[in-house]
């Protein structure tokens, strides 16, 4: 029986997150404090005072959920909860989970997540990529049909894996709207546009590629302390060098979160908490393996009822 702990993306980040978590546990504001010393502006402020539009933008989605991933795992710890077999995050979550493994400082994490950000966030004129989540289709005929409707200044293809009949894809926004009409035709219970103007894990992703690369080389990656399942294997990889290569291709890679899951069950995880702002991940684990037992630790209500668990012998 193994614990995993799993880290959320963008998506998850709201106005007031975390707040009531923070007026019962320091370390909450405390990271938030830290961290913005490193990218120079106030993130615990725009985490409580932003507007949705504000947090929704990739060069401040990207830190925000970085360090509101990290900041629940220090209460996780100051809690002394059981350190987890395996650790993983969904997208961006992905740098969380290296970070609280112990594979790279804080600092320079919060840093290169940053950076990450900005350079995704220019990789493609405004107005010209977007995502897309499909609902109801096999995941096979969702990349066939990418493979059919993308072409050059029509970019189109599938990205996230995140659960059974749920897909999202990403490229240029003419094409998406296409793939979302076609997809309908095909069976999908939904198409719907994203509110992410990056197109994230896409080709389009390119431009990004090559000085992120260079900043991960020098952000000092060492063996992590806990195995971390990354996205685009989904699963543990054996040495530092695949690692870091993995982590450099992760901006234009897919992210195979169902089958990181289905990693973690093969391998006897029986427990999942979702550490961060949100339930998105624990919602997917559910449709992925319902023998998994999920706890989303967002808020105060969720670490007491947790606790009250353990003391009770139940997970």
């Amino acid at each position: 029986m193994k614990l995993a702990a799993v880290f959320p993306g963008q998506g998850s980040q709201s106005p007031g997150m975390l707040a009531d978590l923070a007026s019962q546990y320091k370390v909450v504001v405390d990271t938030f404090t830290e961290a913005s010393e490193y990218v120079g502006y106030d993130l615990w402020d725009i985490a409580q005072n932003g507007t949705a539009e504000q947090q929704r933008q990739t060069e401040i989605t990207q830190p925000l959920m970085f360090v509101g991933g990290l900041a629940v795992w220090r209460v996780w710890q100051e809690l002394g909860m059981p350190a987890p077999s395996y650790v993983a995050g969904h997208s961006l979550g992905e740098y969380t989970a290296l970070t609280a493994a112990q594979a790279v400082e804080f600092s320079k994490a919060v840093k290169l997540v940053a950076l990450r950000g900005k350079l995704m966030a220019s990789a493609v004129e405004p107005g010209v990529g977007g995502m897309a989540a499909l609902l109801g289709m096999d995941d096979d005929d969702v990349v066939a049909m990418c493979n059919e409707l993308s072409a050059e200044g029509a970019v189109v293809q599938a990205v996230n894996f995140n659960s059974p009949g749920q897909v999202v894809i990403s490229g240029h926004l003419n094409a998406l709207e296409n793939a979302c009409v076609v997809a309908k035709d095909k069976g999908a219970r939904k198409a719907m546009l994203l509110p992410v103007s990056v197109p994230n894990h896409s080709s389009l992703m390119q431009p990004a590629q090559a000085e992120l690369a260079a900043a991960i080389d020098d952000a000092g990656f060492v063996v992590p302390a806990i195995p971390v399942v990354q996205n685009a294997e989904a699963r543990v990889l054996d040495d530092l060098d695949a690692i870091i290569a993995s982590l450099k291709n992760h901006v234009t890679n897919p992210v195979y979160w169902t089958d990181s899951v289905r990693f973690m069950a093969s391998n006897n995880t029986t427990e999942l908490v979702e550490l961060g702002p949100g339930k998105v991940l624990v919602g997917l684990c559910k449709r992925i393996d319902k023998s998994i037992v999920t706890h989303a630790i967002e808020s105060l209500a969720a670490v007491e009822k947790l606790i009250e668990a353990r003391k009770e012998g139940v997970s």
